[in-house]
């Protein structure tokens, strides 16, 4: 199968960054990131998923964290200066920044918007992060990542509640 070519990757190859692709079978009923984790054969707090929220003073914002991991809208807050943030409803993500869920990547987005990642990320060799698709994840370095999307690092996680 020939290498898809997303806006993601179109972005890393312009910027001379070396990365991988991973393909995986997406199954629409299960997008966790967990999941998609076991299917590229790493552990998911190398896995992160990029959430879109809404502060109250900074407007639209990515949020970059594990996939084993919650992100703290609190903590969230405080490294964007804002009083309070929120996760936007479903039914925005894709306006906002042209990819559905499952495949949102702080890379190519449609618009700007400010990338905070949560600091583990720092931990890594190397670690994955969605393609701009369902079923495509790219492997790259974290600092070639924090560079590409001029994120700003910080604590922004919660374990994830195992109920």
């Amino acid at each position: 199968m020939a290498a898809t070519k997303t806006n993601a990757v179109r972005q890393l190859e312009r910027m001379g960054i070396a990365f991988e692709l991973r393909s995986y079978e997406v199954d629409p009923d299960d997008l966790t990131a967990t999941t998609v984790a076991a299917k590229i054969g790493l552990p998911a707090e190398q896995v992160f998923k990029t959430l879109v929220a809404r502060g109250d003073r900074s407007g639209v914002l990515l949020a970059v964290v594990p996939g084993d991991s919650e992100v703290d809208l609190k903590a969230l807050a405080r490294l964007t200066g804002d009083r309070r943030v929120e996760l936007v409803a479903l039914k925005e993500v894709q306006p906002l920044t042209g990819y559905i869920r499952g495949g949102v990547t702080a890379l190519a987005c449609k618009k700007a918007y400010p990338v905070f990642a949560d600091d583990s990320i720092l931990l890594f060799d190397r670690v994955a992060v969605s393609a701009g698709m369902r079923g495509l994840q790219i492997v790259l370095a974290p600092a070639d990542y924090l560079r590409a999307t001029a994120a700003t690092t910080g604590p922004l996680c919660k374990p994830a509640s195992s109920d």
